[in-house]
């Protein structure tokens, strides 16, 4: 770095206004024009659609409305926003003036026996500096691009977290409920082979069983008694699962969950949108953008430190001086600009800018796969949502099958025209239909789920948006 003390003013004009680096232009990239089994409407803004009010489980509702402003990992992005804007002040204050002003006050003299010997001698002094780096090739200004996209980038962040704590939450709250619909139907089932138990050594006495008969029965009574603890488990678990989301001990939330409800069963229409929407919608794709934006302004950083620095710089330095016998003060003071060139730095300089490019180029990918991601989340949801409730109706009537088959095996045991295994064959087709149809329902109130966190619906549900959000450019999209 070459070192000068004067500038002509007209090298400062010429250098003026230049900003360094690529102005940020909004990404686009080609999407079709509806899902491949949506529709052609648009969503419009989703962040304040209550999606899980569909359900209709009011004990859902009160645990989502408490726990969004509780959740630790929610609670902690929005601390990071604290962050990015301060470091939005740290970006700006390299293109001010800075000033720092320092004062003293000494006091000296001598000891001993010679003559004429003073007494103590005061000084008090002071000094001000000030520095002003000319950012004539918009390094500063840049940084502070860099720093507000990080801000919205925050902002976003901030969202992601809430829409992954919602689908968490609203997940584990339906596993909850699922678990303990596969409790009480255990429990139904344990009643009912019971029964035949009992039944069988009935017929044994009566001589119309066998001891194997017996043995069978009450096998399958045990099969179906190891079966709950296991099922109480699970339901324990997403229940202190639903408690730490919410900021809780794990246990807190136990005895109120424990009252049981049904299996949530969304109850509305599905509103896809369109993929455009997704653009706008999704926090995550919100800060991907972001995060290109702020990468593209870091190459115009980069790029300004290969080019000459103006700083202007100057002091102050008054001093009083009070000795026995008189006094006096004195003050010094120097001012003029200095010129940065850098000349030989190892190719240094011109490596951070292949960084900083290399780092945008990889930001517009990671928006790119951002958005196709996106896309595909949505079509598998839509795809499962569609399907899910034939699966549902299907499995209800082989319910219904079962159990009449289990009535008329029953009966016919009774009346000795069938044998024990036919029976206990019904029962288990029972049970096995009962299972698969709870967890049908399980799956498709996941999938419900699903789709509204795909399409980036609910993060702000009492309809206070960020004000940094709102700043984000519209992305354009093309369409096919």
């Amino acid at each position: 770095m070459v070192s000068l003390r004067y500038a002509t003013p007209a090298l400062m004009l010429l250098l003026a206004g230049c900003v360094s680096g690529p102005d940020h232009v909004p990404p686009e990239m080609p999407l079709p024009a509806k899902f491949g089994e949506g529709g052609v409407k648009s969503n419009g803004d989703v962040a304040t659609a209550q999606w899980w009010t569909a359900y209709r489980d009011q004990q859902l509702n009160s645990l989502v409305s408490q726990g969004i402003g509780q959740n630790l990992d929610v609670l902690q992005a929005l601390e990071r926003i604290n962050s990015a804007e301060a470091q939005v002040t740290v970006a700006g204050a390299g293109a001010l003036p800075s000033l720092v002003v320092g004062a003293s006050q000494t006091v000296s003299g001598q000891m001993g026996n010679l003559r004429n010997q003073r007494g103590a001698t005061n000084t008090t002094a002071g000094e001000a500096n000030v520095s002003w780096l000319l950012d004539l090739f918009g390094e500063y200004r840049r940084s502070k691009e860099s720093a507000l996209a990080s801000l919205d980038s925050a902002y976003a962040t901030a969202d992601v977290a809430k829409l992954t704590f919602l689908q968490d939450l609203v997940n584990s709250y339906i596993d909850a409920r699922y678990y303990q619909e596969r409790i009480e139907l255990s429990k139904g089932d344990l009643k009912s082979r019971r029964e035949t138990f009992d039944l069988t050594k009935f017929q044994l006495e009566a001589g119309a069983a066998s001891r194997l008969d017996v043995v069978q029965a009450e096998g399958l009574v045990q099969a179906t008694q190891a079966e709950i603890p296991g099922l109480e488990t699970s339901f324990r678990v997403s229940a202190h699962h639903i408690a730490t989301l919410l900021g809780l001990p794990a246990s807190s939330l136990m005895a109120e969950l424990q009252k049981g409800s049904r299996q949530p069963v969304f109850r509305g229409g599905l509103q896809a949108g369109i993929p455009a929407d997704l653009i706008r919608n999704r926090p995550d794709i919100r800060k991907a953008e972001r995060d290109l934006a702020a990468a593209t302004a870091n190459i115009g950083v980069a790029e300004a430190q290969l080019y000459p620095s103006i700083s202007l710089s100057g002091s102050i330095s008054p001093s009083y001086v009070r000795p026995v016998g008189g006094n006096g003060g004195l003050t010094t003071w120097s001012f003029g600009p200095t010129l940065n060139l850098p000349i030989f730095d190892g190719g240094r300089l011109r490596a951070n800018v292949d960084i900083t490019k290399s780092d945008a180029k990889a930001a517009y990918l990671a928006w790119k796969s951002a958005v196709l991601s996106a896309v595909e989340q949505v079509e598998n949801a839509l795809s499962a949502v569609r399907r899910d409730a034939q699966t549902v109706e299907a499995l209800r009537a082989q319910v219904k099958t079962t159990q009449e088959s289990l009535e008329l095996s029953t009966a016919s045991y009774k009346d000795g025209a069938s044998s024990l295994l036919d029976v206990l064959d019904s029962q288990r087709n029972v049970s096995t239909a009962q299972a698969s149809l709870a967890a049908a329902v399980q799956q498709m109130a996941k999938d419900y789920v699903s789709l509204n966190v795909a399409i980036g619906g609910g993060y702000a549900p009492d309809g206070a948006k960020p004000a940094a959000v709102a700043k984000v450019e519209t992305v354009s999209v093309k369409k096919k």
